[in-house]
């Protein structure tokens, strides 16, 4: 794939100043990960109208405490509409901390509250690890709603790149399990495909954004020799899922030079044959994640206020 001939002249010239991020070395893509998103955000501030707060959560069946931050405007005391977020990485790399600035747009922006997950990376904890901490974060999201003035018939659940797999899957998991209700799902350039077969996935090896040796890394660090194989579960990997009915109206929005871009795409329409109100957006000259690296763009500021006024509908604001 050209990226060069075809990506947004805002996007490449942003995308040229950024580290290469190098999942064969993982603690170091964890620290060049983290210099991204450092470089990204240089200019910006936190929102003074957004409260954050830190809380312990039980992890599931004995597992470890998981940390979740919630996120409120500081001047609101009334029962609030929720985003449950799920922050990317590849399954690998990543934390709570790289999202804040988003929460807080999307707090200020939409009008309601916000709750982000720091689940156990992989490969030191793979699958189900995480997805167990997502599915215990959103329960107890679901338990403290009156603590947390959140109204419990409005919880989304979102997340970005490998976050927006594990929130298609944690969709899936809430339908199965049928202990709490789920109204929307915002699936931002989804990863949800292990088997790496479809033709974007396979001619996306430029190294300077998320690639198919990237991926690979990622999906094999997060169910292990089971990557490719029938032995991986749709809760990992979403378009596994053999039955899509039922599930929350959808939002998938991804750019067309990015890696997912098939599998997003795909995912989208079987989720409207499964009779799932479902939007889908296409970003032309956008790579994986460009609203990111280069948020003053164009492109980006276009993709924002979709995504921001696709959760005010959703939640009815």
């Amino acid at each position: 794939m050209d990226l060069d001939r075809r990506l947004d002249p805002e996007i490449a010239a942003a995308l040229a100043v950024l580290p290469i991020m190098d999942l064969s070395d993982i603690p170091v893509a964890r620290e060049t990960m983290l210099e991204r998103r450092a470089a990204a955000a240089a200019d910006a501030q936190p929102s003074p109208t957004v409260v954050r707060e830190d809380h312990l959560v039980p992890g599931l069946d004995g597992a470890p405490d998981v940390r979740v931050r919630h996120y409120r405007p500081a001047d609101q005391s009334g029962v609030l509409p929720c985003l449950y977020w799920i922050h990317g990485g590849g399954h690998v790399v990543g934390q709570v901390e790289q999202d804040d600035l988003v929460m807080d747009h999307i707090v200020d922006a939409v009008g309601c509250a916000a709750v982000s997950v720091d689940w156990r990376r992989a490969p030191e904890h793979p699958f189900p690890a995480p997805m167990d901490d997502c599915y215990a974060g959103l329960a107890w999201t679901h338990k403290r709603a009156a603590e947390l003035n959140v109204d419990p018939q409005r919880i989304a659940v979102g997340g970005a790149s490998s976050g927006g797999g594990s929130a298609a899957g944690l969709v899936l998991l809430a339908r199965d399990r049928d202990e709490f209700p789920v109204c929307f799902q915002l699936l931002i350039y989804p990863m949800l495909d292990d088997r790496n077969a479809t033709p974007a996935s396979m001619s996306l090896t430029d190294p300077r954004v998320w690639n198919r040796t990237s991926n690979l890394i990622g999906w094999r660090a997060y169910v292990g020799d089971a990557a490719g194989t029938d032995r991986v579960s749709p809760y990992a990997a979403p378009a596994r899922a053999a039955n899509l009915a039922g599930l929350p109206p959808a939002y998938l929005a991804v750019g067309d030079l990015d890696l997912f871009i098939d599998e997003d795409i795909e995912y989208a329409q079987r989720l409207q044959q499964a009779d799932v109100p479902t939007e889908l957006h296409v970003y032309p000259g956008g790579s994986h994640a460009f609203e990111t690296y280069a948020p003053g763009s164009a492109l980006a500021q276009r993709f924002i206020r979709d995504r921001d006024e696709a959760l005010r509908r959703a939640f009815g604001l």
